[in-house]
């Protein structure tokens, strides 16, 4: 694993459809207009339909498998997120990447433990959709 301080990224950019809000909202049960009507949304206080914020958060997978790889592990494991903020809402349409910095790597009894500062920017946005700690674990 790379030091601690080291720059990752960024990732390619992801298009945030409509589409997949909708299939996110199925899955989560949130059905809340300002993601899944676009009629009503574009009246609304963002002028058209957002990303759920956690949909945000569950993209950091997609990204992570773009910013490093490491060898000789078993498997990855994400153990969570600390200090997560949604700074600014996505906007369907929006295309999202991410950048991370390594602030911690730990050795653990049977595992090696990584925090990464994380942030998901918006293309052409100067504020991020989102930040978080990121901490993954490394086994065998």
């Amino acid at each position: 694993m790379a030091a601690e301080g080291t720059q990752l990224g960024p990732t390619e950019w992801l298009e945030i459809t409509q589409d997949r809000v909708n299939l996110f909202a199925d899955a989560t049960d949130d059905h809340q207009w300002i993601h899944v009507d676009p009629d009503r949304a574009a009246d609304g206080p963002f002028g058209g339909t957002i990303a759920h914020g956690l949909l945000t958060l569950s993209l950091l997978p997609h990204f992570t498998h773009q910013l490093y790889t490491v060898d000789n592990v078993a498997m990855a494991i994400n153990y969570g997120y600390n200090k997560v903020r949604f700074i600014t809402p996505v906007r369907v349409g929006a295309k999202l990447r991410a950048r991370a910095e390594i602030t911690s790597v730990a050795q653990l009894q049977n595992a090696v433990q990584a925090t990464l500062a994380t942030t998901v920017e918006i293309e052409g946005s100067d504020k991020p959709a989102a930040v978080a700690e990121s901490i993954v674990r490394f086994l065998g």
